[in-house]
C-alpha cells in the first residue's frame, strides 16, 4: 500500500484539512493492523462459543489473565515509537536504529517474563474463585498461547519501530497475515480437523502462539529487505546489550507499561470478579466485552498514529506542529466514538448473535452491550490523549492518573456496585464507564496544558 510521507516536514501544511489527512494515512494501516490483531480474540470467541458456555468462558478468562501480561509489556514497548519517531524528525537514524537493537535485548527479558506470568496463572484464579471448570480449561489455554510469547514480543518492537518511522502498512499486512493464519489453525486444533485431535478452547491458545512466530518472521523479513530500513541499520551490525540505554527505555517505558497495564487491568479485575458469578454471567460480559474492544481498536490506531506525528514535530522542534496534530487525532477518535456508538445503541441484537446463540447469554450480553455504547466517547478520548502525551514522552503523570481513574474509581466502584449493592455484571460496567469517563478528563487536560507550554517555553526561553 502505497502511502505519501506522513511525518514528512510539514511546516508549510498548516490548514486541518491537510493534518486530518496526514494523520489518516498514517493511522489507516494501523486502524486495519490494529482490527486484524484483536480479530485474532474475536475469532477464538466465536468459534469457541460453537463449542458451548465452558470454552467460551475459559477463553474469557484465560484471554483476559494474558491480556494483564500482555498490556504491561505492550505499554513498556510503546516507548520505541516515541523514542523513534523523535530520532527519526531530527535526522538520527543510525541512531535510531541503535536504539532497536537495545530494545531487542530489552525484549528478551520482558519475553521470560510473560512466558512465566502465563504458566502461572492459578493463583488469580483461586483467588478470584473462578469457576472450578473454567478455571482448569483457562490455565491450558495460558500454557499453549505462552510460547508464541517470544515472537510476540519480538514482533511488537520491529512493528514499532516501523511505525515510527512512519512506515505502518508492514503493521496492516502483518496483522491480516496473523488472521488469515488463524482462522484454518483454530478450525484444525479447536474441532480436530485433519486428523488432529479436538482440543477446543485448548487448541485456540496453540494456534494463537503459532501465529504470533508466523508474524515475527514476517516483520523480519520485511524489515531486512525494504531499502526503507536500510538508512537504520537494525540488522547490519550487532550490540550488545548496553545497561544505559535500556535503563533509559525501561525508565520512559515502564511508566507507560504500568498505565496501560491499570487500564487493561480494569478490564480484567472486572471479568475475573464477573466470573465468579458463574458461566453464563462470565460468557455474556466477554461477549459484550469482546465487541468493545473490537471497536475500540480504531481510536487505538489513531493514538498510535498521534504519537508519532506529536513525536516527530517534537523532533524537528516544532511545537505548534505537535499541538495541532494531537488535536486533531483526538478530534478523530471523538468522530468515530460517536459512529461506534450510535451502531451499538442501534443493532444490540444482532451484534450479540454473533457471537452466541444461548438465549441466556443472549439475554444478558445485549443488556450489558449498551454500557459498551455508553463508554465509547470517553475510551476513545482517553486513548487518543494518551497517545499525544506519549508522543511528548510524558509518562509519569499519566500514569498517576491511570491509578485515580481506572482502581481508585473504576474498579472501586465497580466491585461495591456488582457486589455490595448486589447489581452484578451491570454495576461492574457503571464502574467501568466511571474510570474511563475521569481518565478522559484528567489524560485531556494534562495535553492541552502540556501542549501550550511546550509552545511558551519554545517562544520564551
Amino acid at each position: 500500500m502505497a502511502q505519501p510521507s506522513a511525518i514528512a516536514k510539514d511546516h508549510n501544511a498548516p490548514t486541518l484539512g491537510h493534518e486530518i489527512k496526514r494523520t489518516l494515512w498514517l493511522a489507516g494501516p494501523l486502524i486495519v493492523g490494529q482490527l486484524t490483531n484483536f480479530g485474532m480474540n474475536f475469532v477464538d470467541t466465536v468459534m469457541a462459543g460453537r463449542l458451548g458456555t465452558v470454552d467460551l468462558g475459559a477463553i474469557a478468562v484465560g484471554s483476559s489473565v494474558w491480556a494483564a501480561g500482555f498490556m504491561f509489556v505492550l505499554g513498556i514497548l510503546l516507548a520505541v515509537s516515541a523514542t523513534v519517531s523523535r530520532l527519526d524528525g531530527a535526522g538520527e537514524r543510525e541512531k535510531a536504529g541503535a536504539f532497536v537493537r537495545q530494545a531487542l535485548w530489552l525484549g528478551a527479558f520482558l519475553s521470560f517474563g510473560l512466558w512465566a506470568y502465563a504458566r502461572s496463572g492459578e493463583w488469580v484464579m483461586e483467588t478470584m474463585s473462578v469457576d472450578a471448570s473454567v478455571a482448569h480449561l483457562s490455565m491450558d489455554y495460558l500454557r499453549a498461547i505462552s510460547w508464541g510469547a517470544p515472537a510476540l514480543v519480538g514482533m511488537l518492537i520491529l512493528r514499532f519501530f516501523s511505525e515510527g518511522t512512519g512506515k505502518t502498512g508492514p503493521t496492516m499486512y502483518v496483522g491480516v497475515l496473523g488472521i488469515l493464519c488463524n482462522i484454518p489453525l483454530n478450525a484444525v486444533l479447536m474441532f480436530g480437523l485433519l486428523g488432529f485431535p479436538r482440543l477446543g478452547a485448548v487448541g485456540a491458545g496453540w494456534a494463537t502462539a503459532i501465529v504470533f512466530w508466523l508474524q515475527l518472521m514476517a516483520f523480519v523479513v520485511w524489515i531486512q529487505y525494504r531499502e526503507h530500513y536500510h538508512k537504520y541499520g537494525v540488522f547490519s551490525r550487532f550490540s550488545g546489550p548496553d545497561r544505559r540505554e535500556i535503563t533509559a527505555l525501561v525508565r520512559l517505558g515502564l511508566p507507560i507499561g504500568i498505565m496501560v497495564f491499570l487500564e487493561g487491568g480494569m478490564f480484567v479485575g472486572s471479568a475475573l470478579l464477573i466470573g465468579t458469578l458463574g458461566a453464563v454471567p462470565v460468557a455474556a460480559h466477554q461477549v459484550a466485552m469482546n465487541y468493545a474492544g473490537l471497536v475500540f481498536m480504531v481510536p487505538v490506531g489513531l493514538a498510535g498514529a498521534i504519537t508519532v506525528r506529536v513525536g516527530n514535530a517534537l523532533g524537528r522542534d516544532d511545537p505548534i506542529a505537535a499541538r495541532r496534530a494531537g488535536r486533531v487525532g483526538i478530534g478523530l477518535a471523538l468522530g468515530f466514538a460517536v459512529i461506534s456508538a450510535s451502531v451499538i445503541f442501534a443493532i444490540p441484537e444482532a451484534i450479540v448473535h454473533m457471537y452466541t446463540q444461548e438465549p441466556e447469554v443472549v439475554e444478558l450480553a445485549v443488556s450489558l452491550i449498551f454500557f459498551a455504547a455508553l463508554f465509547q466517547i470517553t475510551d476513545g478520548l482517553q486513548v487518543a490523549a494518551a497517545g499525544a502525551l506519549r508522543g511528548y514522552k510524558d509518562t509519569k503523570r499519566p500514569m498517576i492518573y491511570s491509578v485515580i481513574a481506572y482502581w481508585m474509581v473504576g474498579m472501586s466502584l465497580g466491585a461495591f456496585l456488582a457486589f455490595g449493592q448486589e447489581m452484578g455484571p451491570k454495576g461492574m460496567w457503571w464502574g467501568i464507564i466511571a474510570g474511563l469517563t475521569v481518565a478522559a478528563l484528567l489524560l485531556g487536560g494534562r495535553f492541552i496544558k502540556l501542549s501550550k507550554h511546550t509552545i511558551v517555553c519554545r517562544d520564551h526561553p
